[in-house]
């Protein structure tokens, strides 16, 4: 039988699928910033430093200890049928993480009277960060100087990568903010879990790692 490849090229959008909130979560949770920056040594020892990325990928590692599997409770079915959908660490995916999923009156740009296009954001201890995927399940608020506007007539979003294009473009100086929700796009690090049974009808998930991709 011919064997089957996907190839896939450059960042993937491919599911808009959400990782299930599961039973069983347990601490801790390891959320790990990762920068790319390479580093050389003149031969008088002094370092030349250059950095590749101009904000970070999100490194998680969750662990579950316990993965109901009965009549009723179907956590583990959940899981492996989600990582499994997900072929690995082939498709991306989006993660809703509790601890870092929302804002309140962002700012996002500054009008320079020509500009239509302005990218989302959020900010974590003053550093900003572009928002990627957007919670549509929750509209979110935009606002050109403290005045709402009216998405599909003031404005359009694309939930997918977080863009948002004025019909017309803000004026010079206009603040331009906005409140609602937004998920990490991620990918699976490896191509395996180990899910293990540790009483009937009990499971346990000891490692799950994944990182946020751009």
């Amino acid at each position: 039988m011919a064997a089957l490849f996907r190839v896939q090229k450059g960042s993937p959008h491919l599911s808009n699928a959400v990782f299930p909130a599961l039973t069983g979560l347990t601490f801790p949770v390891v959320k790990t910033p990762m920068w790319s920056t390479k580093t050389q040594d003149s031969v008088s020892g002094k370092e030349t430093r250059i950095g590749f990325w101009s904000y970070p990928k999100w490194k998680y590692s969750l662990a579950y200890d316990i993965l109901r599997s009965d009549n009723v409770n179907l956590e583990l079915q959940t899981l492996a049928g989600f990582y499994n959908a997900r072929n690995g660490g082939f498709d991306t995916w989006l993660f809703n993480d509790p601890d870092d999923n929302s804002v309140t009156l962002q700012g996002f740009g500054i009008g320079d009277g020509a500009s239509t296009n302005f990218q989302l954001t959020r900010s974590l201890g003053g550093y900003v960060e572009p928002v990627l995927a957007v919670n549509a399940t929750s509209a979110p608020a935009i606002y050109i100087n403290g005045t709402l506007k009216i998405g599909g007539t003031d404005y359009t979003l694309n939930v997918t990568t977080g863009l948002v294009t004025f019909t017309t473009a803000p004026a010079v100086s206009a603040t331009l903010t906005w409140t609602g929700s937004y998920y990490w796009r991620c990918k699976f690090l490896d191509d395996s879990i180990d899910l293990s049974k540790f009483m009937q009808n009990l499971w346990e998930l000891q490692t799950l790692n994944f990182q946020s991709v751009k």
